[in-house]
C-alpha cells in the first residue's frame, strides 16, 4: 500500500481522525490534487496519557500539503469537531467556514487564544447556505442533533455529490432550529448522490433514538415528582434544546433557576446572542438559590461525566457553594460516554452516600442521544439512495456494523476505512487506495507532543514502575533513592541491599581493563533494577548519576 501518494484526477476521502474511535473528527476531501478539511476537533485526554488534558490528530499529511488546503467547514460547534480549531488553525492559514452559532463559540475560542486577526472565519448566514471553494460547492443541509445548528454537508464536485451528515438524528419535535425535511432529503437523492458519509455511534440501537420532545415532557414529570424538594439538573452544555427546556420547566414548576459552570455561561450567551433562548428565564446567583426554599429552585450544573473540576464533582464532594442534602434529588439528563464510567461512578457514589436521589435515563425518560438508531439510519438510505456508503463517527465495530446495514439495504458499495486510509470515491471502483500516517498529539502543559513520544512513554512507565535515582560519588560509593515503587515498610533494607549489588557489580569491572564511566553507570543501573524486580516484582526506570571520577 502506498505511503506517500500523490492525487490525480480523482475524488478522495480521507480521516485523520474519527474513524476507528469517538471523537476528535477531522475529515478531508481530495478533488484533482486540492484538499478540503471537514471538521478539526478533539478528545479528552484518559489514563493512556498520564498528565495531559486533551488530544488531537496528527495532521502531519495536510500540513505537508497545506498549499493545496482551500479551507476547513464546520458542521457543529461541539468539542470533538471544533475543539481543536484554536490550536492549528492558524498555522494551517486557510479560511474557516461555519454557521453562525459555530462560528460564535469558534470566534471566541480564537479571541481567547489570541489569533482573532489570524484566522478568517466565514459566516453563512442563512439555512441551506451554500458556498464555492475550489472544485468544491458546498451546501449546510440543517438535521437534528444535540446542539443548535447541527449540519450536514451537502458537497458538489465533478465526480459527483458526496452527502456528508456530520453528527445527527430524526426528530419530530426538535425543540431548537428546523431540521431539513423527509422531502428535501427525498429531493436531494432523487438528484443522485455518489457517496454518504455517515455517524456511525448509535448504529447498534434497534430503536429510533427519541425526541427532545419527549424529554420535555419526561423531565417535566421527574421535577413535579420532587416537590418540596432541592433538585439538580445535569446535561451536556452544548445541548441548547435541553437548556431551552429546563428553563421551561423551572418557570412551569415554579421553581427559580440557577446555573452552575462556566461552559454553561458560555453557551447560554452565545445561544442568547444568536437568537435561541430568547424567553430562558432570569437566573439567580448561588447564595439566592441556597436561601430560596428547597422545592422552589432548580440547578442546572455542570459534569454529567464526571469531570473533576465540574459543578457537579465540587457539590458531591462539599466544594462548591452550592449545597445538596440528605433527600435532594439529582437528574442524570445526560447518558455516559464510554470510558467515563469509573469517574461517574466516583460522583454518583459521593452523591449517594449522603442520601441524595440519583435518577438516570435509564430510570426516567429524561435524555435522548444526538445519534441515529438503525431505523433512522436505514430511513436516510431511503431517502437518499447513495451509491457509497463510508461509515465514519464510530468505534471498528460501529463502522463495520454500519456498513453491513447499509448493503443489507441495498447499497451497492460500502468502504469501511480507519484514520489514514486514502479512499477513491471516483471515477472507477470505491475503495481504498493508500495509508498515510494519523498518528495522534497531545496538548501537554503547553506543549503539542507527540502522543507516542518520548516524554508520555517515560510518564506512562514511571506511573507503572515507579523511578530509582543512583548517585555515584568519587569512590564510586552509591547513594540510592526510589520514588514510586511499593516497598514502604521495606525500603530500607531494600536499599541497603541494592547499594551493596551495586558495589559488587562495580567491582567486577575494576578488574576489566578499558572500563569506561558509561560502562560503570550500566553496570550499577542493571544491579538496581536487578534488585528492584527481586524485591517488588517491578521494573522501574533507573537512572544514574556520576558527582565525581573518571575513567
Amino acid at each position: 500500500m502506498k505511503k506517500n501518494y500523490t492525487p490525480e484526477k480523482e475524488l478522495l476521502f480521507l480521516a485523520l481522525g474519527g474513524s476507528g474511535e469517538i471523537g476528535m473528527n477531522v475529515n478531508l476531501y481530495g478533488c484533482d490534487g486540492k484538499w478540503l478539511m471537514v471538521d478539526l476537533g478533539m478528545t479528552f485526554s484518559g489514563n493512556e496519557y498520564p498528565g495531559v488534558d486533551l488530544v488531537f490528530a496528527d495532521l502531519e499529511f495536510i500540513e505537508d500539503r497545506v498549499d493545496d488546503l482551500l479551507g476547513i467547514v464546520l458542521t457543529h460547534a461541539h468539542e470533538d469537531h471544533i475543539g481543536a480549531v484554536p490550536y492549528f488553525a492558524g498555522e494551517l492559514g486557510v479560511p474557516l467556514y461555519a454557521t453562525p452559532f459555530t462560528a460564535d463559540l469558534v470566534i471566541r475560542k480564537l479571541e481567547e487564544a489570541g489569533l482573532a486577526d489570524e484566522v478568517e472565519v466565514n459566516v453563512i448566514e442563512e439555512d441551506h447556505g451554500s458556498f464555492d471553494i475550489g472544485h468544491f460547492n458546498v451546501t449546510y443541509i440543517p438535521l437534528a442533533h444535540s446542539i443548535a445548528e447541527g449540519n450536514a454537508l451537502l458537497i458538489e464536485t465533478p465526480y459527483g455529490r458526496v452527502f456528508h451528515t456530520g453528527d445527527w438524528k430524526l426528530d419530530e419535535e426538535p425543540i431548537i432550529g428546523e431540521p431539513t425535511t423527509e422531502e428535501e432529503l427525498t429531493a436531494i437523492g432523487d438528484e443522485g448522490v455518489l457517496a454518504l458519509v455517515c455517524d456511525s455511534t448509535n448504529v447498534f440501537n434497534p430503536e429510533p433514538s427519541g425526541s427532545e420532545g419527549a424529554v420535555h415532557r419526561g423531565l417535566m414529570e421527574e421535577v413535579a415528582k420532587h416537590a418540596g424538594k432541592r433538585v439538580l439538573v445535569t446535561t451536556f452544555a452544548s445541548n441548547v434544546a435541553r437548556l431551552q427546556t429546563l428553563g421551561e420547566v423551572a418557570r412551569e414548576t415554579g421553581r427559580q433557576l440557577c446555573v452552575a459552570g462556566r461552559s454553561l455561561d458560555r453557551i447560554i450567551a452565545v445561544a442568547q446572542d444568536n437568537g435561541y433562548l430568547q424567553d430562558f428565564p432570569e437566573t439567580v446567583d448561588f447564595d439566592t438559590a441556597m436561601g430560596l426554599p428547597r422545592g422552589e429552585v432548580l440547578i442546572l450544573a455542570t459534569g454529567g461525566q464526571g469531570e473533576p473540576r465540574a459543578a457537579l464533582a465540587r457539590i458531591a464532594d462539599n466544594s462548591h457553594p452550592i449545597e445538596l442534602v440528605r433527600g435532594d434529588v439529582v437528574l442524570f439528563s445526560s447518558r455516559q460516554i464510554p470510558g467515563n464510567e469509573l469517574s461517574i461512578g466516583k460522583v454518583q457514589n459521593q452523591l449517594a452516600a449522603r442520601g441524595i436521589t440519583m435518577v438516570t435515563d435509564r430510570q426516567s425518560f429524561i435524555h435522548v442521544s444526538g445519534h441515529p438508531g438503525r431505523p433512522e439510519l436505514e430511513a436516510l438510505y431511503s431517502w437518499l439512495r447513495p451509491d457509497i456508503l463510508v461509515p465514519v463517527h464510530g468505534e471498528m465495530r460501529h463502522m463495520l456494523e454500519q456498513a453491513r446495514v447499509g448493503k443489507s439495504n441495498g447499497i451497492d458499495h460500502a468502504v469501511t476505512q480507519s484514520n489514514g486510509d486514502i479512499v477513491r470515491l471516483a471515477p472507477g471502483e470505491p475503495g481504498k487506495v493508500a495509508e498515510v500516517r494519523a498518528g495522534r498529539l497531545v496538548l501537554d502543559g503547553d506543549i503539542i507532543a507527540p502522543a507516542d513520544g518520548e516524554a508520555i512513554t517515560m510518564r506512562r512507565r514511571l506511573s507503572r514502575d515507579g523511578f530509582i535515582m543512583v548517585v555515584l560519588d568519587q569512590r564510586n560509593r552509591p547513594t540510592i533513592e526510589a520514588i514510586g515503587v511499593p516497598l514502604d515498610e521495606d525500603m530500607t533494607e531494600f536499599l541497603s541491599e541494592a547499594a551493596t549489588d551495586v558495589v559488587k557489580a562495580i567491582g567486577k569491572l575494576a578488574s576489566k581493563r578499558g572500563a569506561t564511566r558509561d560502562d560503570i553507570e550500566e553496570a550499577a543501573r542493571l544491579a538496581t533494577r536487578r534488585a528492584a524486580q527481586r524485591w517488588s516484582g517491578k521494573r522501574p526506570q533507573v537512572r544514574v548519576i556520576s558527582v565525581g571520577g573518571a575513567d
